[in-house]
């Protein structure tokens, strides 16, 4: 289960994690399987934290998985889920 920062709780959605870093990817170089591969670590190091985990997590997981991949899609990911509105913000 996620917990979102409203506190309301739901099932994790592996594709739904995926997308987004298939989303963060769009048109940088990489494979699906590369994608999976992030996907199935991210999920590892997930599961290992309980049943239920904070969104702020997956999010931070994500960041650092793509950061280590591609500085571009993290840039992406990092605008959109740290809010950001402006190059200050980066």
């Amino acid at each position: 289960m996620v917990v979102k920062r409203d506190g309301s709780k739901e099932p994790f959605d592996r594709e739904k994690l995926a997308g987004s870093i298939r989303k963060a990817l769009a048109g940088r170089p990489g494979t699906a399987t590369e994608v999976e591969i992030m996907v199935d670590r991210i999920l590892a190091r997930l599961r290992r934290r309980g049943p239920e985990i904070a969104s702020s997590l997956v999010g931070q997981e994500v960041l650092s998985a793509l950061r280590r991949t591609d500085e571009v899609a993290y840039l992406r990911f990092a605008s959109v889920y740290k809010e950001f509105e402006g190059v200050a913000d980066f």
